[in-house]
This record gives structure tokens, sequence and C-alpha cells, in this order.
């Protein structure tokens, strides 16, 4: 067993990585590969050292790989775009973490940067180190080994999660360089990245390498079970274009099969399992279970916005407020009243959070061809119009002072517990979102479910529901990304990266 040690220790690092310059984005990001790869592995081969019980003799650092720009003029840019350039001359940097997993993200932004202001990229190493935590990946398994150490505190030996520099300063607009500091070029650091993709593992049961750039979350398990059946069916058939269906645990069921690959299950799921329906290119579809409230909303779209999703929608069920809706009828949220919470601290509530243009278009236009009803007679079955949230599951036991007069001023339409929360962390990540829901109850005008109407009426409805969804983000991942992401979403002084 390592003894603990007495007196400052000499710092063993990989040798030195002089600065490169590129004017082709994939080899840019060849060489941001092969840089994080050795700087990881120097850190777990220097742990598993240790582990077997070598002395020690010194501490062990590696650093993130980063890719900067340097441009002296505003550039040529396409002003459709709402990214790949920067808004004026100067040096932009950001480091960079999992460049294998971000690979293809990488190529587009660094190919941007180069053909909007006809700059290289340079390559070099950063100074910030690479916690062991995260060197380590996914899926390892390192508690037998960590018993040699015992006697001498991990940070003694190798860096740590540093929650001090790991924050959302830059994705909330509230990072100001310090004077002769290059500006970021991504909304999110290395280190903020590697945070939630472990967090995502932990709360999903699948990796970060299943999700796809279309995400629905919902609040109900019956949402899930009709996607598995739906997901599971292709499969068998063929896929119809989608290659995979990952279930928590990363089970893998291959298109041409109806048979996942391992027979082992999980003994429990997650707390908001994950399911990914994979095509060419992370096109397919993820669904996240992310069950009742405000934080599990904000948690898991926290984490989800590190991998730069191209939309996430969020489906599920939702208190009718109006006399004139139905049990079953779609509410298709064009506004949010906000009174979650969870976010007030990183977006102040007087932020409007408006309505997407192109994702309103393709909500309306899935529940159209899903329902059979066109124009004027979609009025009978989907109500546009603001969606409140709240973090008070009993509100309506409330004095009808409070929130019913709140919700009746807003003109709201409808009540959940996630969609306002949804939209407004993809306001503030640049993700963008919607939100169509189907009302399940009318508890202000005494229409509750009974046992035996919320089971026929799930078994009715949920299906139609998901299959609006799912027709929603095929109409979106038909677009170009470019054009998805909106300009609606990106304030004075943006990042360059997506």
């Amino acid at each position: 067993m390592n003894k603990r040690i007495s007196s400052p220790l000499d710092i063993s690092s990989p040798s030195p990585f002089a600065p490169q310059t590129f004017d082709d984005p994939v080899e840019a990001v060849d060489a941001l590969t092969e840089l994080y790869e050795r700087n990881t592995h120097f850190l777990v081969e220097s742990f598993a050292t240790l582990a077997k019980g070598a002395p020690i003799t010194s501490r062990y650092r590696a650093f993130y790989p980063q890719v900067s720009i340097e441009t002296t003029s505003y550039g040529h840019i396409d002003t459709r775009l709402s990214y790949g350039h920067v808004t004026a001359p100067g040096i932009y940097t950001t480091t960079i973490t999992r460049p294998q997993l971000f690979r293809h993200y990488l190529k587009q932004q660094l190919g941007l940067l180069m053909r909007n202001h006809n700059v290289p990229v340079v390559v070099s190493e950063s100074t910030t180190p690479i916690p062991l935590h995260f060197a380590f990946g996914e899926g390892a398994h390192v508690e037998a080994s960590a018993a040699a150490f015992m006697d001498i505190p991990m940070r003694d030996l190798f860096d740590t999660p540093d929650l001090n520099t790991t924050d959302d300063e830059i994705a909330n607009g509230e990072y100001i360089p310090p004077p002769g500091e290059p500006s970021p070029l991504a909304a999110f650091t290395a280190q903020r990245i590697d945070y939630s993709l472990a967090r995502l593992a932990h709360y999903t049961a699948t990796g970060a390498q299943h999700f796809q750039n279309f995400v629905l979350f919902t609040n109900y398990q019956f949402y899930i079970d009709e996607f598995c059946i739906w997901a599971r069916k292709l499969m068998a058939e063929g896929g119809d274009g989608y290659t995979a269906f990952v279930e928590p645990g990363n089970i893998i069921t291959h298109a041409g099969s109806n048979q996942p690959e391992t027979d082992v299950t999980l003994s429990r799921l997650p707390q908001m399992p994950a399911y990914h329906l994979k095509k060419k290119g992370h096109a397919g579809i993820t669904m996240i279970n992310i069950g009742v409230g405000p934080s599990n909303a904000k948690t898991i779209t926290d984490h989800v916005a590190v991998l730069r999703p191209h939309a996430w929608l969020m489906l599920g069920h939702c208190a009718g407020l109006r006399n004139s809706q139905r049990l079953g009828d779609y509410v298709l949220a064009h506004a949010y009243m906000r009174e979650d919470h969870v976010l007030d601290d990183d977006l102040p509530v007087w932020v409007p959070i408006p309505a997407l243009a192109e994702v309103q278009v393709a909500l309306e236009g899935a529940v159209a061809e899903i329902t059979g009803y066109e124009g004027f007679e979609l009025k009978r079955i989907m109500r546009t119009g603001t969606v409140g949230t709240i973090d008070n599951r009993n509100w309506e036991l409330r004095d009808q002072r409070g929130p019913v007069k709140r919700l009746s001023q807003a003109r709201a339409i409808a009540l959940d517990m996630e969609s306002a929360t949804i939209a407004a962390n993809g306001f503030r990540f640049r993700v963008p979102y919607g939100t169509l829901l189907c009302v399940s109850d009318k508890p202000l005008h005494g229409e509750l479910k009974l046992p035996g109407m919320a089971t026929a009426f799930y078994r009715t409805q949920v299906n139609q529901h998901l299959q609006i969804g799912i027709r929603a983000i095929q109409k979106l991942a038909a677009m170009p990304p470019e054009a998805l992401h909106s300009r609606k979403l990106r304030s004075f002084f943006e990042t360059a990266f997506q």
C-alpha cells in the first residue's frame, strides 16, 4: 500500500505539445483527438501503476486540448446563420474533451469559422488540467484499485473536478474575459462537458455516444412503453432508416433483429431512463422519461445541452384550464408562464421565452397529419396559447386568489410542472424547443380522472400523441441544422460554436 507523502512532489506530465496550425477542419479534429487520447492515457496509466503499489515519486497532471482562432476583421458573414462566426476581431479559444464523440460537430464548427473568417485554427494544450475522474471515461470500474490510495488523498496525486471553475457563466451571458485573455469560442468548457457526460450516464443509464440530435421529453412512462413497442417493431422490420435501438444499460437491438444483442437486463431503472432510436449522424430520436417536476426537467436539460442537440420537445399531460377543452385535447404552447423557480438565478423570469416558428409549424403540421384535422377544423382538438409551469403539484388547493388569478391574467390554457422549464433551458442553452401537451384532467371544472377512465384514456390517447411527436421530429430532422437553429436564441455577444 502507498504511504502518505510528507513533502511537495514534482509534477510529472506528458511531453510538451507544440501548437499546430490547420487550414483543414478534419486535420484539426484529428490533432485534437490524438492530443486528448495521449493525455488521458497518461493519467489512466499513471493511476494503474500506482494502484499496483509503485512508489510515489511525483504528482501527475495532463491538460485538455484547446482550439483557437485569431481574426483582425469582422469577416464576410452569412447573416442567415446564427452561429459559425465571431462577433468582433480578437483571439477566441475553447477547451475540448471527447473529440471522438464530438467529431462531426467539431468539424462543422471549425469548418464554418475557417470559411467565414478565412483564418486557420490553432490546436494546442490548454492550462486546464484533466481531472482523473473524467480521464477514465464512462463505464470505468476503479473501486478495487482505489483501495491502494486509502492513506493518501487522491487530490495530492491527481487533479480532481474543480467546481470553482465549472459553471454556466458563458451560457448565461455573465462571463467577462479578464483583460488580455481570449474570448470563449463555445458555451461550455471541457470540464463542464465532462461533468454533464458523467451525470447523463448516471441519470439515464445510457452512454453519451447513443444520444441523438432530436430529443423527446415526457413525464409519463406510458409514452416510453409506446415508444419501445414502436422502436422494437421498426428494428424487427429492418429499421426504415434507423440503425439501432438502445435501452437503459446500453442494451442494443440492431436493425433487422427482434432481439437485443445481449440478454443482460438492469435490476432497476435509473432516475430518468433514456431510450435511443439511432440513425446515421446522430439524426435519430432520443426519448427520456424525466418524471414529474421542474427540478428533474432542469437537471436533465442542463446535461443534455452539452451534446448540442438540434431540438428538444416536451410531450406530456397537463391540466386543461378552459371550460371549452375536453380530455384528450392537445395544447401547443405559444408562450410560457414560469412559476417553477428552479431557473430564477440563471434566467430571470422577466426574460420572454419566444415561440420558435420552425418548431411550431412542425408540431402543428404533425397534429394535422396524424389526426386528419386541417385548418379551422384543427381547433376542435387543439388549442394554442400560454402554458403555465408550477412547482406545487397541489396548486389547486391554494387560495383561488393566488395561482388561479395569475393563470387567468396570463391567459393560460394549461398547466404542468415541466414544460416552461424545458423551454427556458432551451432558450438559455440555444437549443430549439417546443411543447405539445395533452389535457388529462380539468381540476378547475371538477373533471378528475377516475381509475377506469384513466386506463382507457392512456390506452387510446398516448399512442396518437407519441406519433405526433415523432412526426414533428421527422419534419425538423428534414430541415438543414443551420435553418433550425434560430437567431432568436442568440444574444448580442455570442460564442461562435452552435
